[in-house]
């Protein structure tokens, strides 16, 4: 199962904007508890483990010393809170059309009357719940080019983060592959993102930086992620090839790519993104945490 399959079931800190006081609180108890060194805030992306009840995987990731769960709607939000854990990462849209954004997105214009919809009520109801940070994509290119996305992109976000800014909420456009997982998704690398960011000028639009999708499109990522920080808002993890588990099967060493992230003074979240293969789901997320906490 992959995650375009199974986003309709589930349906932010930040370096230069400063992360929520909940997820301060919350971070410096569980690593107490569960004997992390602190320098990473870790997450996990709730579709990887669809096969645990909701509420279950909330409980076990806390129990590993996690601050929260990613990609979470606000069909789940009340469970998070019931056991002081944060949506580290919300969907941009309401329930059930989570799958369409990654396809029909801000690159193109046609969408944008209904991404501005959706994403004005949204903006508002993260921001009442407390929560930071809000995912969003560029879509498909269908034919549009580089330079029209981006003036694409440009025109539609910027009506919504007058919105994003009034009610402290960032906005973070996901960098995906479009070689292996996403075919003709526009926003599939760093240059683009970070000229996104540059253009947009605003200090809650950010980069969602996926180590996995990046390795498969560019590479080069520790150099990427030192030259870029200051655009990235959030890091997804996963195996290259085969997005899964982060050990010595995959090409990527991650205690070396965490250093880089720890030493640009970031203090948002990484999130894992794997698809599991242990029978253990639980101890294989444990094993990941393990091998980010650097």
């Amino acid at each position: 199962m992959n995650r375009r399959k199974v986003l309709k079931t589930f349906g932010t800190g930040i370096a230069g904007i400063g992360m929520s006081p909940i997820l301060n609180a919350q971070s410096d108890m569980k690593r107490e508890s569960n004997n992390l060194k602190g320098n990473i805030n870790h997450s996990v992306s709730a579709w990887c483990y669809s096969k645990i009840p909701f509420e279950e995987l909330v409980i076990q990731s806390k129990k590993i010393g996690l601050v929260g769960i990613d990609l979470v709607g606000s069909e789940n939000w009340d469970i998070l809170k019931k056991h002081d854990m944060i949506s580290t990462m919300c969907y941009g849209d309401l329930k059930g059309k989570s799958t369409r954004s990654l396809i029909n997105g801000w690159c193109d214009k046609q969408f944008h009357d209904e991404l501005i919809s959706n994403y004005t009520r949204h903006i508002k109801l993260v921001s009442d719940a407390g929560w930071k940070n809000l995912i969003c994509f560029s879509g498909s290119r269908r034919g549009i080019s580089n330079e029209e996305g981006l003036r694409n992109c440009v025109k539609g976000l910027s009506k919504i983060l007058p919105i994003a800014e009034k009610h402290n909420v960032i906005i973070q456009m996901e960098l995906l592959n479009s070689k292996v997982d996403h075919e003709d998704y526009m926003c599939d690398n760093s240059r683009w993102g970070v000229e996104l960011c540059k253009r947009l000028n605003s200090k809650n639009f950010k980069l969602l930086y996926d180590i996995y999708h990046m390795q498969i499109m560019e590479g080069d990522v520790i150099r990427t992620i030192k030259n870029n920080h200051k655009f990235i808002g959030h890091y997804h993890t996963a195996g290259v090839p085969g997005r899964n588990e982060i050990d010595e099967t995959q090409e990527l060493f991650y205690p070396a790519i965490m250093k880089a992230i720890a030493s640009t003074g970031f203090k948002g979240v990484v999130a894992q993104e794997f698809k599991p293969t242990r029978e253990d789901l639980i101890k294989g997320l444990a094993e990941a945490i393990r091998i980010c906490d650097i």
